[in-house]
């Protein structure tokens, strides 16, 4: 087979892009960590490497070697299947996502279908691996994880559908375009709020971590994992955190929009400031109960969600 010009091109954006995307999937462990260990007075990672940036590397060669286990009354396909979707759901998600207008892997006309319909796909690998593991405090951690996003991707889908209003696309390079002079953040204060909390919801983020809370059920859906396979999870988690950074700042924040700075480095800015304050809510606010979660979703989040739709539509109607 003789590969064209354009298919190594095409090839070789691809490995630069997914590589920067694990990099920065690696390196947000080491930010957290170090943040949060200012915002409680302690020192951090900082023993392997200078400043302790050799610690994420340090992490992925501890998980590959220890060993790996699966508990005799685990179902063995389904319980090392879990991780692989949790990881392979969010990572093709990174495909259609932007980091400039022409740093990206594809372009697509339904960019914001596509990311909505395999990120939650993830919610199958953290309810597969509850059920799998044979374990009562996994399988609860699993169940709540299928009822606790299910609940909140309808907030964040109504929010979102304000903003493809406003755009008129479903492109995310499309809806950068569009704010060029003025960000949506201005244009849907209220659709902004709502994003940021279902999302935080369904990344599994403080205060909304019910999925693998210690205090109630050991460690959740991952009680039983070990090695690369718990390895795997870790790496899902961040990278839907990263996703979830990736899409505040395309939809909210005006993208790589700005002015003197190349376009990467204003996104690297906008990306890095929202991932900053998921850690610092993770920081401050406690967990909440998991009626209180709920209740949230369906009787606050929904309905202001719906009045956002209501509100932009009958702006964008009266401009018209």
């Amino acid at each position: 087979m003789i590969f064209s010009t354009d298919m190594i091109y095409d090839l070789i954006r691809i490995v630069v892009f997914f590589s920067v995307v694990m990099g920065l999937v690696a390196y947000m462990t080491l930010m957290e960590r170090r943040f949060l260990g200012f915002f409680q007075v302690r020192m951090g990672p900082n023993r392997v490497g200078p400043l302790g940036l050799l610690q994420p590397i340090a992490d992925g060669i501890k998980l590959f070697f220890k060993e790996d286990m699966t508990v005799s009354h685990a179902q063995r396909f389904y319980f090392t299947l879990a991780p692989v979707i949790s990881l392979v759901s969010v990572l093709v998600c990174f495909a259609v996502v932007p980091m400039s207008e022409r740093f990206y892997v594809a372009d697509i006309s339904l960019a914001v279908l596509y990311v909505m319909a395999f990120s939650s796909l993830g919610v199958y690998g953290v309810l597969l691996g509850g059920w799998s593991s044979g374990n009562k405090y996994s399988l609860l951690g699993g169940m709540r994880g299928a009822a606790q996003m299910i609940s909140y991707e309808i907030p964040l889908a109504l929010s979102l559908v304000g903003v493809v209003v406003l755009a008129g696309s479903l492109s995310l390079t499309d809806i950068v375009k569009a704010q060029v002079g003025l960000w949506f953040i201005v244009k849907q204060p209220l659709g902004f709020l709502i994003f940021v909390v279902a999302l935080s919801a369904e990344t599994n983020r403080t205060p909304f971590d019910l999925l693998e809370c210690e205090n109630e059920l050991v460690a959740g859906y991952q009680t039983e994992y070990s090695s690369m396979k718990f390895g795997l999870f870790y790496m899902a988690e961040y990278a839907h955190l990263l996703l979830a950074s990736f899409l505040v700042t395309l939809l909210f924040l005006g993208g790589w929009n700005g002015p003197l700075l190349p376009a990467l480095v204003w996104f690297g800015i906008k990306l890095f400031a929202v991932f900053f304050v998921f850690i610092w809510v993770r920081a401050t606010f406690p967990r909440i109960r998991y009626d209180q979660l709920m209740m949230f979703s369906w009787k606050v989040l929904t309905p202001l969600a719906f009045l956002n739709l209501l509100i932009t539509a009958a702006f964008v109607v009266l401009q018209t």
